[in-house]
């Protein structure tokens, strides 16, 4: 049997962080994941990353905030939960920290996500209606 390289647990915790940062991870739950001690992890985590995983998975948090912000006319409560923060009043906090605009300021330098939009939004909204057909009338059509 061979030996498995650290790095490439280091890589699965951070794999896990990156599919699953809107569920409340703990630096335990990556570890366990690396199959480390969570001391141990923290120190390699940051020795080959350049990052505590804590600030990492904040890192992604808010990074996933900014793309729904800028994508999205969600309230900034609701993108707060959907990329797992705990608290809106600590998420502002951190936002703007990282970015220099609170979440909202940030918004408004970015257009309305409406605007992305090439064509009128009845017609975006009708094309992307399912279609009400069933079996018997794709069968009958299809027939000669």
């Amino acid at each position: 049997m061979t030996a498995v390289p650290a790095a490439r647990h280091l890589l699965r915790a951070r794999d896990l962080a990156d599919a699953r940062y809107f569920e409340p991870l703990t630096v335990a739950d990556l570890a366990a994941a690396a199959r480390l001690s969570p001391a141990h992890f923290s120190r390699r985590f940051k020795a080959t990353f350049g990052e505590s995983p804590h600030q990492y998975l904040l890192t992604r948090r808010l990074e996933r905030a900014a793309a729904l912000l800028r994508a999205t006319d969600w309230p900034v409560a609701d993108i707060c939960f959907a990329v797992g923060a705990q608290s809106v009043g600590s998420f502002t906090v951190s936002f703007r920290r990282v970015f220099g605009l609170t979440p909202l300021a940030y918004r408004a330098a970015y257009p309305p996500a409406e605007q992305h939009l090439r064509i009128p939004r009845c017609v975006a909204l009708a094309y992307g209606r399912p279609r009400n057909r069933t079996f018997r009338e794709d069968s009958a059509a299809a027939a000669p």
